[in-house]
Parts: C-alpha cells; sequence; structure tokens
C-alpha cells in the first residue's frame, strides 16, 4: 500500500502495515539458527510505544513492558541491548578564570605559574565526586592577562 501523508504523519493503518513488514524483514534477516537473533527495539502492539526490558522475579525471566499502557510480553531472547552513555567533562576546562578575583579563595606564593612564573596564584580542590581525583589541587594564576590553569 502506498503511505499517504496526513499532517506531517502516517496514517495509522498505514503506519501499522509498515512497521508490521519493518518486523517480519528484521525477524527474517536476524533469526537464523547459525548466529545470535535480532536483538532491538521492540514496541507495543496496542499505543506502539517502546518496550522495555523488566525482570520477572518470580518466574526467573525477562518480560517486555509498555511503560504506556499494561501490555507485557515474554522476551524470545535473553539478550538486551544497554547503551549507556557517560559524559565526563573536563575539570580543567570548567575552571573560569574569573576565581581570581574571588576573595574567599586561598592564595599561594609557593606556586608559580608555569606559563608566565608569576608568583601569586588561586588555588582550590576538586569538585568532582570521582574517586580517582582524590584531593587533587587546582591553581589559576592571578596575572589577568595570564590566567593559566593547572594542577599538581
Amino acid at each position: 500500500s502506498e503511505l499517504n501523508f496526513v499532517r506531517g504523519s502516517f496514517k495509522l493503518s498505514y503506519y501499522n502495515e509498515y512497521k508490521s513488514y519493518l518486523r517480519m524483514v528484521i525477524q527474517s534477516q536476524f533469526s537464523s539458527s547459525d548466529g545470535p537473533q535480532f536483538v532491538g527495539i521492540k514496541f507495543c502492539p496496542e499505543c506502539n510505544n517502546m518496550l522495555y526490558p523488566k525482570e520477572d522475579k518470580e518466574n526467573k525471566r525477562l518480560l517486555y513492558q509498555c511503560q504506556n499502557c499494561e501490555h507485557g510480553e515474554s522476551a524470545d531472547n535473553n539478550c538486551i541491548y544497554v547503551n549507556k552513555i557517560n559524559h565526563e567533562v573536563d575539570e580543567m576546562s570548567s575552571i573560569v578564570g574569573d576565581v581570581i578575583t574571588d576573595p574567599t579563595l586561598p592564595r599561594t606564593k609557593d606556586h608559580p605559574c608555569p606559563r608566565c612564573n608569576q608568583c601569586l596564584a588561586v588555588f582550590f580542590q576538586s569538585q568532582s565526586s570521582s574517586t580517582d581525583s582524590g584531593m587533587r589541587l587546582y591553581y589559576v594564576c592571578c596575572n589577568s592577562q595570564c590566567n593559566y590553569k593547572w594542577t599538581e
């Protein structure tokens, strides 16, 4: 059938036909007995929202559950795909040069700037909750023309 557009979206009947066709193609390509089965996104047949993996602890099996309606189904494969994104921000890039004007931060003359050899620097402890950073101190040169940031 031809896909008809109604105000930027597919008519629901055509959308369901298209989705069924895609499922059939995907299952035929990935359901061979010599390799792993398709592990991907499943959709609710009732409301077309995504199905999420859920553990049935009593029966010790994997289910796919809709978070919009009460539809659930048994998983035909115990393999799930998890896309976990860890976004770590470099702390050095997050330090603003204006910290040199903060009167509440301590200053030291014991750690000269590696770039301009200015003796005065503002220092503070890492705000990271990461265990690998420990008690790392960050320094910012108090020379307003330099504002170099470093750690030791």
